[in-house]
C-alpha cells in the first residue's frame, strides 16, 4: 500500500517543540498561563484586530459572540449555506431560529443580493436579524462591505466565520476585520493548528472580556466560586498555545505554499475539459485553503465521485465540497434564499490534498490519479 496522502494534515515548523518544552519547563500545562497571553498578543497584532481571546475552538468562539449578542430562542439568525456546521450550530444551542442564505458564482460566499432580500424580509416580519453569519469559504473573504452596507443601517451585527481564512486578505485588511467580531479555527486540518482550538477577535473590548469571562465557567471575582450567569469550560491550553505561537511564526510561508500547490494543480489539470477551479475574488487574497475543483460530467466524461474513490483507491485523499446546511437533514425545517448556486457547487465539487509539507511527487501523483478519469496516462 502506498503511503497515504492527505487532505489537510498539520505541519510543524520545528519552533513548536521549542515553545511547548517552555510551557512544560514552566509547568502550566492547564489551561490558562504565559504561552496563552503570549499567543492572544501575537495573534492580535497579526490579524489587526486588537482584542482577542484563545478558545477550545472555533465552534465556542462563535457560541460566545452569539451569547455577548444576547441571542436567543425568537430570534432570526442569517447565516451562509455553503459552510461547515460549526458555523451556525451554535445559533442552534441557543435556540435561534436560522435562515441560511445562498452564495454567488463569482465568489462562492455569501450572496449579499440574497442577503439584502432577506434582512428586509425579516424586517417586514417585524423581526430584526440578531446576527448575520458570513463565511469565508476555503479562505476567501466574503464580500464584507457589501454584507455590512446591507446590515450596519440596521444595526445588526456581523460576525464573520474566518475559520478558514488565516492569512487571507480582504482589499488591504486581514481576514475577519470590519465585523462585530471574527472567529478563526487552529483544528488540526487548518493552515496553522494547534491540534484544536479558536480565537475570537473583536473590536469591541467588552465583548472579549465577556466571552473571556464565560469561556471560564463565568466564575466572578470572589475567592470563592461564585456565578450569576451560566458559563462553559472553553479556554485554550497553555501547552496548545505555546503550538499555536510556533505555527503562527510561519504562517506567511504556509500561505505562499498553499497558493503555489494551487497553481501547480490549475496549470497541471486546468486543461482537462470540464474541470474548473475555485475562482478568487478580485476583492482580496485568498489563503488557498483547500485546491476546491469543480467537474462537470457533461464535458469531462466523469464525475466528482468517481474521481474521489479513484484517489481513494491509490490511498489518496479528497472530499466533496461542504454540504449545504439547507441541505442538511438536521435544518430540513429551515428557510433559504436561493440555494441552486451551492446545491450545484456541492454536486460537482472536489477538495484536492493541499497539505503544504506535500512533495512533488506527491502532487505529480495526485494528478496523475485524476487524469486517468479522462483516459489520459502521465
Amino acid at each position: 500500500m502506498k503511503q497515504r496522502i492527505f487532505l489537510s494534515p498539520p505541519h510543524m515548523s520545528g519552533r513548536e517543540q521549542e515553545r511547548v518544552q517552555e510551557a512544560l519547563a514552566s509547568n502550566y500545562i492547564a489551561p490558562l498561563g504565559p504561552m496563552v497571553d503570549a499567543f492572544e498578543k501575537e495573534f492580535a497584532e497579526y490579524v489587526g484586530i486588537p482584542h482577542c481571546v484563545a478558545l477550545s475552538s472555533g465552534t465556542a468562539a462563535m457560541h460566545l459572540a452569539l451569547r455577548h449578542l444576547g441571542v436567543g430562542p425568537g430570534d432570526v439568525v442569517l447565516a451562509s449555506s455553503l459552510t461547515f456546521i460549526g458555523s451556525v450550530s451554535p445559533a442552534s444551542f441557543l435556540g435561534a431560529e436560522l435562515r441560511f442564505i445562498d452564495c454567488n458564482e463569482m465568489t462562492w460566499n455569501m450572496d449579499p443580493v440574497l442577503l439584502k432580500k432577506s434582512v428586509d424580509d425579516c424586517l417586514r416580519e417585524g423581526r430584526k436579524p440578531a446576527a448575520v453569519i458570513p463565511t469565508d469559504l476555503y479562505g476567501q473573504c466574503a464580500d464584507y462591505d457589501s454584507i455590512l452596507a446591507v446590515c450596519a443601517p440596521h444595526g445588526i451585527p456581523v460576525l464573520i466565520d474566518s475559520a478558514e481564512a488565516m492569512g487571507s486578505r480582504y482589499r488591504r485588511r486581514h481576514a475577519g476585520c470590519g465585523g462585530a467580531a471574527a472567529i478563526f479555527s487552529f483544528n488540526g486540518n487548518k493552515i496553522i493548528t494547534t491540534s484544536g482550538g479558536g480565537m475570537l477577535a473583536s473590536e469591541d473590548k467588552a465583548m472579549i472580556e465577556h466571552a473571556r469571562k464565560l469561556s471560564t465557567q463565568a466564575r466572578e471575582n470572589f475567592p470563592h466560586y461564585e456565578h450569576v450567569e451560566i458559563g462553559y469550560n472553553y479556554r485554550m491550553s497553555n501547552v496548545l498555545a505555546a503550538i499555536g505561537r510556533g505555527q503562527l511564526e510561519v504562517l506567511d510561508q504556509r500561505v505562499a505554499r498553499r497558493r503555489e500547490i494551487f497553481e501547480f494543480y490549475k496549470s497541471t489539470l486546468g486543461k482537462l475539459p470540464g474541470i474548473s477551479f475555485m475562482p478568487e475574488a478580485d476583492y482580496g487574497k485568498s489563503n488557498r485553503w483547500l485546491t476546491v475543483t469543480q467537474i462537470d460530467p457533461k464535458r469531462s466524461g466523469t464525475d466528482r465521485e468517481k474521481v474521489r474513490l479513484g484517489l481513494e483507491a491509490d490511498n489518496v485523499e479528497s472530499r466533496p465540497i461542504w454540504k449545504p446546511m439547507h441541505r442538511q437533514p438536521v435544518f430540513a425545517a429551515c428557510r433559504v434564499y436561493g440555494g441552486s448556486v451551492s446545491e450545484s457547487l456541492f454536486r460537482n465539487g472536489l477538495c484536492l490534498p493541499s497539505g503544504t509539507a506535500m512533495t512533488a511527487v506527491d502532487l505529480e501523483r495526485v494528478c496523475t490519479g485524476i487524469k486517468k478519469h479522462w483516459g489520459l496516462k502521465d
